[in-house]
């Protein structure tokens, strides 16, 4: 019988969903359970090609957009948020509507309003095309944000330093990178209002100090979430910068190339906030398969942060 090489998973936490994904998809669970199959969401719920594959099963349709939902057919909007024409389209349209987005980019939409509301010209520091910043710029009329996604955009505002301005930011940013942009919008426009809180979320955040507790300590790390996933693709961006240049973003167990595992003693394992405990556990099964693995978890902070469901679903 052959030996299996050792094998020590550096294990990060937190990982995995955060409370604003747990509540979306129990959002999208219980809409089923009460108006019964088949309920529509519009856009993927999150960025998990798994957790939209599961709630299918169970009954939820998938659309684009509110015109591919029958008249009076509930349907659900993804945790990303979405522009103010979204729900006033469904009411015109009659439709019973539950809104997933995570409480914590509402609180971005509520700033966005708030600065607007006060004279403010809005900055969003964010991803051109990502849903939440689609979502974001939609709480107000077209032309009121203005959207940087690097330190270059900052110097190619049209603006003068003299100008009421404001900025906030898409949840899901890199930490470091979005530092940078602040940085720069501070330095040119010194009067430039923030948010009281940063609006990185405290999931990003915490999963992204997990990575670098990790990253120099490993030789390879894996983050398992999606390629649309803002989150995921930041902790691969994060990782490397970190210390480990072999960092991968895997969707499932069985996209990882073991040919670039050779030699491999320390493996980082990370998820998004959208992936599922249940794909973590793929990996390491399929680890163990081919090692003798020893598990490390380190974590950095414990997460006891839970978002109430809507009233619609719990009256």
């Amino acid at each position: 019988m052959m030996t299996k090489p050792p094998l020590t998973i550096l294990l990060a936490g937190p990982r995995g969903f955060c409370a604003g994904v747990e509540r979306a998809v129990q959002i999208v669970e219980q809409t089923i359970a009460r108006f019964g199959p088949p309920v529509y969401v519009r856009h993927e719920i999150v960025h998990n090609r798994f957790v939209v594959a599961t709630l299918e099963r169970q009954g939820a349709i998938f659309v684009d957009e509110l015109d591919a939902v029958p008249a009076g057919a509930p349907v659900v909007f993804s945790a990303h948020g979405v522009p103010k024409s979204v729900p006033s389209d469904a009411e015109r349209r009659g439709l019973v509507y539950l809104d997933a987005t995570c409480p914590l980019v509402s609180k971005v939409h509520r700033e966005a309003e708030r600065h607007f509301a006060q004279g403010r010209r809005v900055i969003l520091i964010g991803h051109a095309g990502h849903p939440e910043v689609v979502g974001t710029m939609g709480q107000l009329p077209a032309g009121a944000v203005l959207l940087v996604e690097t330190v270059e955009d900052v110097a190619a505002l049209p603006l003068d330093p003299a100008d009421d301005l404001a900025y906030v930011t898409q949840t899901t940013l890199s930490i470091d990178d979005t530092l940078a942009i602040i940085a720069a919008l501070k330095a040119r426009f010194p009067r430039i209002d923030h948010p009281k809180r940063e609006d990185i979320c405290y999931a990003t955040t915490n999963r992204q100090q997990a990575v670098k507790q990790i990253a120099a300590r490993c030789e390879r790390l894996l983050v398992v979430g999606a390629a649309n996933s803002s989150n995921s693709l930041r902790l691969v961006e994060v990782a490397r910068q970190s210390g480990c240049p072999k960092a991968a973003l895997i969707a499932r167990a069985g996209e990882i190339d073991w040919s670039l595992m050779n030699g491999v003693r320390r493996l980082g394992l990370t998820a998004g906030a959208s992936a599922p405990e249940i794909l973590v556990a793929e990996v390491v099964d399929a680890c163990r398969d081919r090692y003798d693995v020893a598990i490390e978890e380190i974590v950095v902070r414990r997460e006891e942060v839970r978002f109430n469901l809507p009233r619609a679903l719990t009256a």
